[in-house]
């Protein structure tokens, strides 16, 4: 079984989150590959800045997730790990990364973002970071 480490990013500018629309419809939210010696933020950031154009900050770390797929290039089974960050765009410039088959960079309400997710891993990650963008926005109101 090959191992693989992932980071990427659910990214908010007010109350929209960032959200890519693949070649086949489906609605994923950035990440990739770890490179050699890159640790998992600088890795996270990369991703959603070369798969979407967007330059964010990180906020906070909000968890991991597993899965196992198949790998078609080497038919063999990869136990994948993927590292998620809460992030904060400065702005709500993006253009979708079409050589890896991202077809629309769209920053979409809160409300609706878990909805359009395609994978429940991912849905799971949108949950907890809406639950911790709430939170921070009561932080803010309750220091006022």
């Amino acid at each position: 079984m090959i191992r693989e480490v992932s980071a990427g990013g659910v990214v908010v500018f007010g109350n929209a989150v960032l959200l890519l629309r693949k070649f086949n419809g489906d609605w994923v939210l950035p990440k990739g590959k770890v490179e050699n010696s890159e640790g998992l933020k600088s890795a996270a950031l990369r991703e959603v800045l070369e798969e979407s154009g967007v330059k964010a900050k990180i906020i906070e770390y909000l968890g991991e997730i597993n899965y196992d797929f198949k790998s078609i290039r080497e038919n063999e089974l990869v136990n994948k790990t993927v590292h998620w960050f809460l992030m904060r765009a400065s702005d709500m410039n993006s253009v979708p990364q079409k050589e890896e088959g991202f077809i629309e960079a769209r920053y979409v309400h809160i409300s609706r973002a878990t909805s359009l997710l395609k994978y429940e891993d991912e849905k799971a990650i949108m949950t907890k970071a809406i639950k911790a963008i709430k939170t921070s926005l009561q932080g803010s109101i309750n220091e006022v």
